[in-house]
């Protein structure tokens, strides 16, 4: 055995053999191949508005450098309860709202507050990668729960879903809009689902993160479908979120969560075992994201529409493409007629057609003959990549 070996073969089982996110792995192997529009992450083209980073800096430069609040300023959380309120129609409490490094350390969060090593968590299937990965990590169970896709739509099955619980469920995980799908559970599926996770007393693990990106609404910037809209605040429902998407804030790696009052205490006392809280200055940014950010936001939700045009519109056109228009979020999921191995033909657009999109089963095996594609980018970019991927496909007819 080499030393390497040795080294590794000590570790917590599991931590080793984790595979690699397909999104990173794509990543890694575009990286400095010359004029390959990158639609591999989910991020825009734009950085962090000045009206966000200037009060930001100011701070930093005032020496707002020290320990903080552990759930975070509560002016910050003030702002969030104000936030909630404007998109959602309702009151909130800004002490349901506790301010993480990420929309990712959020899930943590719900994780170590309410599971436990053993324990199993319901998964809609595709999904974003993380959620399974650090399911597994922390020692849980993700039960997978594929969704049906006719070619033209995805559909979740509430009774498939409940079918899928056993005695060591703890916790349904629901991510809508959702990545990579793009699709957006309606009230009714939402209220049957809270609804079976009331009856057996399981919590729910709500992730909102494109929550705001949202394009079958009645007026623009209405906020999609939501458990906000039906639920009661201090009921087993953990909302998570982040600063990242609505306001091009993604190397910020502030977040947000809510959850009942009753776990403020709890959620302090991880915060603090975890990460001693969020960067001060940084939360003055955040603060003005949420107070000053609606025009911006609503220009980041107009934008990523006229991508989804874009790219659906083209890609409509080649052959053996099969898609669901995204209801939400800002991707497009879409399936290779013929595609056997989403990775390889990553790599292959990567060399070929010089775009680089995220291979489908990097979100789950049901995902596999698929890739994603993130369309909150610049429409002229995007248009560039829809030729090159439409002509790529009528080349390559299989």
């Amino acid at each position: 055995m080499s030393a390497d070996q040795k080294v590794l073969s000590s570790l917590r089982p599991g931590v080793a053999t984790e595979p690699m996110s397909g999104i990173v792995d794509t990543y890694i192997y575009a990286m400095g191949k010359p004029d390959v529009i990158p639609l591999w992450v989910g991020q825009g083209h734009l950085p962090t508005p000045a009206f966000i980073a200037e009060p930001a800096a100011r701070a930093l430069a005032a020496g707002e450098t020290f320990y903080t609040h552990q759930r975070g300023l509560p002016e910050l959380r003030q702002s969030l309860a104000q936030y909630h309120a404007r998109a959602y129609g309702k009151a909130f409490d800004a002490e349901n709202f506790t301010v993480c490094q990420s929309g990712m350390q959020s899930i943590q969060l719900a994780l170590q507050a309410i599971l436990s090593p053993g324990d199993e968590v319901i998964l809609p299937v595709p999904a974003w990668t993380n959620y399974a990965a650090t399911l597994r990590l922390a020692g849980m169970k993700p039960v997978e729960v594929a969704l049906d896709f006719d070619g033209k739509s995805w559909t979740l099955d509430p009774a498939r879903l409940f079918a899928a619980i056993t005695p060591r469920t703890r916790a349904i995980l629901i991510n809508t809009p959702g990545n990579p799908l793009g699709h957006v559970l309606s009230h009714q599926v939402l209220q049957a689902i809270l609804d079976e996770c009331r009856r057996r007393r399981l919590w729910i693990i709500a992730d909102e993160v494109y929550g705001r990106f949202y394009y079958s609404g009645n007026k623009p910037g209405q906020p999609a479908p939501s458990f906000l809209d039906i639920c009661d605040t201090e009921e087993r429902i953990f909302f998570c979120n982040t600063f990242s998407k609505n306001w091009a804030m993604t190397g910020w790696r502030v977040g947000w969560c809510m959850a009942p009052k009753a776990l403020g205490p709890i959620l302090e006392n991880l915060v603090q075992y975890n990460t001693s809280g969020v960067t001060t200055f940084l939360q003055r940014g955040c603060i003005a994201a949420l107070d000053e950010g609606d025009a911006f936001l609503a220009d980041q939700i107009s934008q990523a529409e006229q991508g989804r045009r874009i790219i659906c519109e083209r890609l409509a056109k080649a052959p053996g493409v099969r898609f669901a228009w995204p209801e939400g979020a800002f991707y497009l999921f879409f399936k290779v007629e013929g595609a056997t191995d989403s990775a390889a033909l990553s790599r292959t657009l990567i060399d070929q057609a010089r775009v680089g999109l995220a291979p489908g089963n990097a979100f789950g095996q049901a995902g596999q003959g698929f890739l994603r594609l993130c369309f909150a980018r610049d429409p002229a970019q995007l248009t560039e990549a829809a030729e090159r991927l439409g002509n790529w496909l009528e080349r390559n007819e299989r």
